[in-house]
């Protein structure tokens, strides 16, 4: 067995985890001292993932997270621009719109396929000088007043600060939203360039946001209850896009899909203390999220900012005690994350309630919002950046 001893050891090298590396590089003393435990390598991106239909994966980034990853250089090549964002209710009355005028911002949020992103963080990594420790998941071992004891295999780490973002371990808080997640591509016969859409129906949101590589492909999450997502990840092409068009309505006119479909189920799991000792934990390792409004990533990014921005100071003198940084960063996040959870946890369950007299008053809410500015800066303002303390 070997051994080896870091400052700082993030297990897992998802982007949560890589844009905490890049931002801690820039501050440490010593960046080969940070160690990435990046599992074993992932498969070489292909040429057929820039294509929607072979990778429909994409991620919803907002303002703030663009400005993040635009100064640490990790900014895709390609994106789609978020100009505007209409919520509405299907069959009911109200809808609200968003848009970038609103906050003098040049967009409120970016769309980017997943591949380019991991490739253009994995580029920036492999330049930065943090220690990439590929190899078997690792586990955290014992804790105790000089480190953390980490397990990679027959690799044995020692560390003064451990930071989980490989997406485990969040159990503390689950609530199980009986939804299952369909995720494909569709094509729009009147697209509108800079529009994101999110359509609340009885069975669950239904998003379409901008893909990064096709002017008129729109990546889809559609939410409805499992037996449902069976059926429609089922059907025919044919059958599908017209389910899709019947379910979106025809403000981008017919909508047609020929892609793949994916489903995943839906559920809320967080840790109600995101620090333990000398151990914190960060992005999907923290809390998962449902996906209505695609707060996930852009949540775990502001963990890893804030943890990079209150372990500068113990990076200066790592044999000093870090509790006093983590409790810091612990106190910190609290309220973004209790806000953000609390609004991805209530939409979806209170637009899907089947009741008219609810349903009646989000239309009423939604039209308020459109109405009335100050009613929805406070939501558009989490959108676009989040609470930052």
């Amino acid at each position: 067995m070997t051994s080896s001893a870091f400052d700082i050891a993030i297990l897992g090298a998802g982007p949560v985890g890589r844009v905490l590396a890049l931002m801690l590089a820039r501050v440490a003393p010593d960046p080969a001292r940070i160690a990435l435990l990046a599992g074993s390598a992932p498969a070489p991106v292909t040429p057929a993932a820039a294509v929607p239909a072979a990778d429909p994966r994409v991620l919803a980034m907002n303002h703030g997270s663009r400005v993040l990853l635009e100064s640490l250089h990790a900014w895709p090549e390609r994106s789609a621009d978020i100009r505007n964002i209409h919520v509405s209710q299907r069959g009911r009355l109200g809808r609200t719109l968003i848009q970038n005028t609103d906050f003098g911002v040049p967009q409120l949020g970016s769309v980017v396929a997943y591949s380019g992103l991991y490739a253009k963080l994995d580029e920036c990594v492999a330049a930065c000088g943090v220690s990439v420790l590929a190899g078997p998941p690792a586990q955290i071992g014992m804790q105790d007043a000089d480190g953390v004891r980490i397990q990679q295999g027959d690799t044995e780490i020692l560390c003064g600060v451990a930071v989980q973002s490989d997406g485990a371990g969040a159990t503390d808080v689950r609530r199980d939203y009986d939804q299952h997640a369909v995720l494909t591509t569709a094509h729009a016969t009147l697209p509108r360039r800079g529009w994101a859409w999110e359509r609340f129906t009885s069975e669950g949101p239904l998003a379409l946001l901008p893909h990064p590589q096709t002017p008129d492909a729109y990546s889809v999450v559609w939410c409805s209850a499992p037996d449902r997502a069976a059926e429609l990840a089922a059907l025919d092409n044919v059958a599908f896009s017209h389910a899709l068009t019947q379910a979106f309505g025809d403000r981008l006119g017919r909508l047609t899909s020929h892609a793949p479909r994916h489903v995943f189920p839906l559920a809320l799991s967080a840790r109600r203390a995101q620090v333990h000792g000398r151990v914190a934990a960060i992005g999907n390792a923290a809390q998962t999220l449902h996906p209505v409004a695609g707060q996930g990533l852009n949540l775990g990014l502001r963990d890893a900012a804030r943890l990079a921005q209150t372990l500068t100071g113990w990076l200066a003198r790592p044999g000093a005690n870090p509790g006093p940084a983590l409790a810091e960063f612990a106190s910190a996040r609290h309220l973004d994350r209790f806000i953000t959870a609390g609004l991805t946890d209530f939409m979806p369950r209170i637009f899907a309630t089947g009741l008219a007299p609810v349903e009646h008053a989000c239309g009423a809410a939604l039209l308020g919002m459109d109405l009335a500015s100050p009613m929805r800066a406070p939501l558009a303002q989490h959108l676009l950046q989040g609470f930052r303390a």
